[in-house]
């Protein structure tokens, strides 16, 4: 089997490269990225996993931190009421500030396109509750059904009631100036 065309080659050393920022580049790339911008801020580069959420009064395993009780023939073993190597919190704010954003109510975040909504629109301002003449319209160009288009509307009242009898209203005037 022949070998590939450039892997022959003696390999130089490279003078001019700076090693030590190489490695520490690779370093950082390599170290995960902490999702939690409020332990990222506090964490310690030069400390380990275990050191760094010891400070923050965090648990690095759960199973240590909620021991399950040891059963001896049936029978409890009770402790003392000492927990042995109780660690100083350095950095309570971590908890706090995460147990605020915990405690804020989750945003809304699912919303209707803006083309869903004016195709909506378009079609009950056009056709009122006819569905199949809807389903003929030439601005129906994903070909949708009867019933589809009929889901879609529903879906346009669940997430805008307030806008839908809105707009309902203002397309009474408009019927009774047309008949």
């Amino acid at each position: 089997m022949p070998k590939a065309k450039g892997k022959s080659r003696r390999h130089k050393y490279s003078y001019n490269l700076n090693r030590k920022r190489l490695y520490r580049s690779a370093r950082r790339r390599a170290a995960p990225r902490i999702a939690c911008s409020h332990i990222r801020h506090a964490w310690d580069p030069h400390k380990s996993v275990a050191q760094n959420l010891a400070e923050m009064g965090l648990a690095e395993d759960p199973n240590k931190a909620v021991p399950i009780p040891k059963k001896l023939m049936g029978m409890e073993v009770e402790s003392d009421g000492q927990q042995p190597g109780k660690k100083i919190v350095r950095k309570p704010y971590v908890v706090n500030e995460m147990e605020l954003d915990a405690s804020l109510p989750e945003k809304k975040s699912n919303t209707l396109s803006r083309d869903l909504i004016d195709y909506v629109r378009y079609m009950i301002q056009n056709h009122g509750e006819n569905y199949k003449e809807m389903a003929r319209d030439e601005k129906n160009y994903y070909q949708d059904t009867p019933k589809q288009i009929k889901r879609k509307i529903n879906v346009y009242k669940n997430f805008y009631p307030e806008e839908y009898k809105n707009f309902i209203a203002s397309l009474k005037p408009e019927k009774m100036e047309v008949q």
